[in-house]
């Protein structure tokens, strides 16, 4: 059983330790992650994943009579600050503080995390492999098809990273047209690159590049077999504070990340959107957020859109990404 407020690195150490090398140490383990099921890909085929199989119902039963069941968590790392895994292996970030401290606001109790590719999290979730996914994942209209969310918890927008000091500086998505372009696979990043860059045929496909994470995708932006890549913005400046890129500009799509979960688990839904707003009204949602953000607010949003319904009404609902 994992134990609540689980990281043994704050963001602080972290940066500190990548200014070390450690980052060497997150791309291995980032690229090792769990392959839970081939192409997955939201609701589509991979399902099987090589995550412990629990076969958790987490349904109608929870807190019932007050007694307390198991949600099995899923995530994917190589996505900090959200989800990673620090030198000596242990998954840390702030998605894992924040579901940790959600739950203990609950009857239920967390289990051991499971990790997965990005794209096969939620085959998991349907093949019950898992009960909850914290994983940054947007809440949209796509994805709502086929799983639920939680309350969002976070707002973000996308970012343009480039090597830092290079001679490619692009102030625009139009200045992309013609290079090489990248982003993590299934991401909202992606999205965007294959709605606004692809289709119109400013990128060619060939021009295209996906990756398993987004560790392994700076990686070879750094090496200069990418020119840019799309990903979330604060996830974006976590790598420009600690490796040789920078963000060339933000790309505003008033993304919300949400909790995911099966359609129809009404209960822990209810649940865990009563935990985060108490997790909000204590205090413990900002001081997590400044863990891992360094007290800065952009995008966290700690306060306004916890009210919010996850039902729908989510910005860049198109797009299919982290």
């Amino acid at each position: 059983m994992k134990s609540n407020r689980q990281s043994g690195v704050s963001r602080r150490a972290y940066l500190k330790l990548a200014g070390a090398g450690s980052v060497a140490g997150l791309t291995a383990t980032a690229g090792c992650t769990v392959d839970t099921g081939g192409d997955g890909g939201d609701g589509g085929d991979g399902g099987d994943g090589g995550g412990n199989d629990t076969g958790n119902d987490t349904g109608s039963d929870g807190g019932d009579g007050g007694e307390s069941m198991e949600i099995v968590p899923g995530t994917a790392p190589g996505f900090p600050p959200f989800e990673f895994n620090d030198d000596s292996g242990e998954l840390v970030g702030f998605d894992i503080d924040l579901l940790s401290a959600v739950v203990e606001e609950t009857d239920y109790t967390l289990a051991d995390w499971e990790e997965f590719e990005f794209d096969s999290l939620i085959p998991a979730l349907q093949n019950d492999r898992i009960d909850v996914i914290a994983a940054a994942m947007t809440i949209t209209e796509d994805r709502q098809e086929t799983i639920a969310f939680s309350n969002p918890y976070y707002n973000a927008d996308q970012a343009i990273l480039v090597p830092a000091g290079g001679e490619f500086q692009p102030s625009s998505l139009d200045d992309l047209a013609g290079q090489t372009v990248g982003a993590q696979e299934g991401t909202t990043g992606a999205g965007v690159i294959e709605s606004e860059l692809v289709e119109p045929g400013d990128v060619q496909q060939s021009n295209f590049r996906t990756y398993g994470n987004y560790v392994l995708a700076v990686q070879d932006l750094e090496n200069g077999n990418v020119d840019a890549l799309v990903i979330d913005q604060p996830v974006a400046q976590t790598f420009a504070d600690q490796r040789d890129v920078e963000i060339a500009f933000v790309y505003e799509t008033g993304e919300r990340y949400g909790f995911g979960l099966r359609q129809g688990e009404s209960d822990v839904q209810s649940a865990l959107n009563e935990g985060l707003q108490a997790v909000r009204e204590s205090g413990q949602y900002e001081e997590i957020r400044n863990e891992w953000f360094g007290g800065s607010g952009e995008s966290g949003g700690s306060g306004n859109e916890s009210t919010g319904n996850a039902s729908g009404n989510s910005s860049n609902s198109s797009a299919v990404g982290e």
